[in-house]
C-alpha cells in the first residue's frame, strides 16, 4: 500500500471533477466559439466554470482568462506587463526565469530578499519601488516551504503606488482563503492540478481595466486575452474541482512533524513555522541527500519530494533554501511534505516512522555526519 505526501506537485483528481469531464468528453463535442447549437452548448458549460473559478477568488467571472497552467498564466502576466518589477528571492521558476529572460531583453527586475522565516518584508517592497516600477510579483504561498507572503500588505503598497500586482496563488487554493479585492490583486495565476483539478488547465485572473499585453496570437478567444481553441474538458473540471474545494486543518501536518523532531535528530524545520500551509512542511536532514532518502521513502511506499517538481533532477541545491541561509548541503538535504485530503493519522505515523529509519541507516554511510 502506497501513500501519497507530495500534494504540492500535484494532486489526484477529484471524483467529481473526473465525473464532470467525462460527461464533456462523451456528450459535449462542440467547439465553444461556434455559434450553431453544439457550440453554444460548449460555451455554456465553460462559461459555468469560467463562474466556478471566480467564485474560489471573490472575483467577476468576465476576469477569468483559461490558460495551459501556472506557467502560462505567469509568463502571459509578467511579459504582459514589462517594465520594471519587483519580485522576491523565493519565487517559483516560473516567475524568476521569466523576470531572467525581461532582463536579457533589457527590462530592469529588482529581487527582494526574505531572511530566514521565508516571508518578504513589505517595507522593504516598498523601499524597491523607483517612478518607473511597473509592476510586483510575489507568490500567495512557497512551494516548497509553505510560507504565506502578506499579501494583502503588499497589494495595499501597490495600489498606493499605483502599481500593478501580480499573485503566483498556484499553491494558495485548498490552503488558504484567497480575495483578490482583499488582497488588492490585478493579476493573479492558477493551475488546476494543484487543486485536484486536471493538469493542462489553469486560470489568470486579470482585474477589468487592467492593460495586459497579449503573448501569443491568433483568434480573439479569451476575450482577446489567450488565442487558441478552448479547452472544455479541461475547464470544466478545473471548475467543479475549484467548486468542491475545502481547507484542511494542520493537525496531520503537525502530528507529522512532531514525530520527526522527537525520533530524527539535527532535523530542522524550515521557513516560519506559523504563517505557512496548513498542509506542508519542509525539513533539513543534516548528513543525508536529499535525493537519496526520496528514493528510500519511496521504495518504502512512500511519495515526497525534495524541493520544487520544476527542478526535479537538478543537482544545484535549492535556490528557495539558500535564500533563508541554510548552507548548500543542508539545503541539499532537505524534503518536502505536503499532504492532502487522502492522507490519514496511521498513513502519518508510518511516514514517520520509514523516516526515522532511512535516515538512521543513512547516516550511517554517510561520512558527512558524525
Amino acid at each position: 500500500m502506497r501513500a501519497y505526501f507530495d500534494h504540492n506537485s500535484t494532486t489526484p483528481l477529484a471524483p467529481e471533477a473526473w465525473s464532470a469531464m467525462q460527461h464533456i468528453f462523451a456528450e459535449i463535442h462542440g467547439n465553444a466559439s461556434s455559434i450553431h447549437r453544439e457550440g453554444q452548448v460548449a460555451r455554456q458549460h465553460l462559461e459555468a466554470a469560467r463562474r466556478q473559478v471566480a467564485q474560489l477568488l471573490q472575483a467577476k467571472a468576465e476576469e477569468i482568462v483559461f490558460t495551459s497552467g501556472g506557467t502560462e498564466s505567469n509568463n502571459l502576466a509578467l511579459f504582459g506587463v514589462a517594465g520594471h518589477i519587483i519580485t522576491t528571492a523565493i519565487e517559483h521558476p516560473a516567475v524568476l526565469n521569466v523576470t531572467e529572460e525581461l532582463q536579457r531583453l533589457g527590462h530592469a527586475v529588482t529581487v527582494v530578499p526574505v531572511g530566514a522565516t521565508g516571508i518578504v518584508d513589505p517595507e522593504n517592497i516598498r523601499r524597491a519601488i523607483r517612478p518607473e516600477t511597473r509592476a510586483i510579483s510575489v507568490m500567495a504561498v512557497n512551494n516548497e516551504i509553505g510560507t504565506v507572503q502578506p499579501v494583502a500588505e503588499i497589494g495595499a503598497i501597490a495600489r498606493e503606488h499605483q502599481i500593478l500586482f501580480h499573485c503566483d496563488a498556484v499553491q494558495a487554493p485548498g490552503r488558504i482563503p484567497i480575495d483578490v479585492n482583499a488582497w488588492q490583486v490585478d493579476l493573479l495565476s492558477l493551475s488546476a492540478h494543484k487543486l485536484y483539478g486536471p493538469k493542462g488547465i489553469g486560470a489568470l485572473y486579470v482585474r477589468k481595466g487592467t492593460p495586459l499585453r497579449k503573448r501569443s496570437f491568433g483568434g480573439h478567444h479569451e476575450r482577446d486575452r489567450r488565442p487558441g481553441t478552448e479547452n472544455v474538458p479541461g475547464a470544466v473540471g478545473f471548475g467543479r474541482a475549484a467548486s468542491v474545494l475545502s481547507i484542511p486543518s494542520n493537525d496531520l501536518r503537525d502530528r507529522l512533524e512532531a514525530a520527526i523532531l522527537a525520533t530524527v535528530p539535527n532535523a530542522i524545520v524550515n521557513g516560519d513555522r506559523d504563517h505557512r500551509a496548513p498542509n506542508t512542511t519542509n525539513i533539513c536532514f543534516s548528513g543525508v541527500e536529499g535525493e537519496s532518502l526520496v528514493i528510500a521513502l519511496d521504495l518504502k511506499g512512500f511519495a515526497v519530494s525534495s524541493g520544487s517538481a520544476c527542478s526535479s533532477g537538478s543537482v544545484e541545491p535549492s535556490p528557495v533554501l539558500l535564500a533563508l541561509g541554510r548552507s548548500p548541503s543542508d539545503a541539499r538535504s532537505a524534503i518536502r511534505f505536503s499532504l492532502g485530503a487522502s492522507n490519514t493519522e496511521e498513513q502519518v505515523d508510518a511516514l514517520a516512522r520509514a523516516i526515522a529509519e532511512s535516515v538512521s541507516r543513512l547516516r550511517k554511510l554517510s561520512p558527512a555526519y558524525v
